[in-house]
């Protein structure tokens, strides 16, 4: 029973200190390695997870795998450093992009060295939203395996710029409330009051904040606010 509870103590030991390992080195490595990787970043990531689940449950002699991921962790930095030094051994590490389209061809070599077939790199053009390749005038197969499209100008989105219209800057919204609460130090930021909240909410027939799930302020006097109550309707506080 003594045992017992000695390699149960050891195991959690283990493993929070695989999770802390972890911790440090996303953080060490960026997070690239969270996002949108490279073939080498996903078998390191894979790879670390690997070891650091060893790490978890190694009673005997943890510090090996430890030391593992620790390596492992430190080449992968120096890697990604390598490679935002050079050149070439971004090249070589990371890959080229390849075009797969242009001007109504379609490379196939290219994407044989992508590894895509024709149904794959249709798929990839209608999960863009281009079900007529002919509207396209590039398709580039990116490094870390997504494809990037670029239009034809007689088939691409309208602009403000094309219609000769100047419309105002739109702001990344800031949530002031948040869960029922308000978020002091965005309203602090933002040069507002708690007061200045609960009026716009109470404009809306909202009490206070506790019946509002999320409310947004997006720079000017709008409000949007998303209630606790599924059943009411999400708007705008006009001034």
């Amino acid at each position: 029973m003594t045992q017992l509870l000695q390699d149960t103590g050891m195991t959690v030991l283990t493993t929070l200190l695989s999770i802390l390992v972890l911790f440090l080195l996303t953080k060490l490595m960026g997070a690239k390695q969270v996002s949108q990787m490279t073939m080498f970043d996903y078998v390191v990531g894979i790879t670390i997870g690997s070891v650091a689940a060893e790490l978890a449950t190694e009673l005997e002699a943890p510090h090996k795998p430890l030391a593992a991921i620790i390596v492992y962790g430190v080449v992968a930095t120096g890697i990604s450093l390598l490679t935002s030094r050079s050149l070439k051994a971004r090249a070589l590490l990371t890959g080229k992009p390849l075009i797969l389209l242009e001007d109504g061809v379609i490379y196939r070599e290219n994407l044989k060295k992508a590894r895509l077939d024709l149904n794959e790199f249709l798929t990839y053009c209608r999960i863009g939203g281009w079900f007529d390749l002919s509207q396209l005038q590039t398709a580039v197969f990116e490094h870390n395996g997504t494809v990037s499209f670029l239009p034809k100008e007689a088939d691409r989105p309208a602009t403000p710029a094309d219609l000769n219209k100047n419309p105002a800057q739109s702001q990344v919204q800031t949530p002031f409330v948040m869960d029922g609460k308000l978020l002091s130090g965005n309203l602090r930021q933002s040069g507002k009051e708690d007061e200045w909240v609960r009026r716009a909410l109470l404009r809306q027939g909202y009490r206070d904040e506790g019946e509002v799930f999320l409310a947004l302020w997006d720079g000017g006097e709008g409000l949007t606010v998303f209630p606790m109550d599924p059943r009411r309707r999400t708007g705008a506080v006009q001034p």
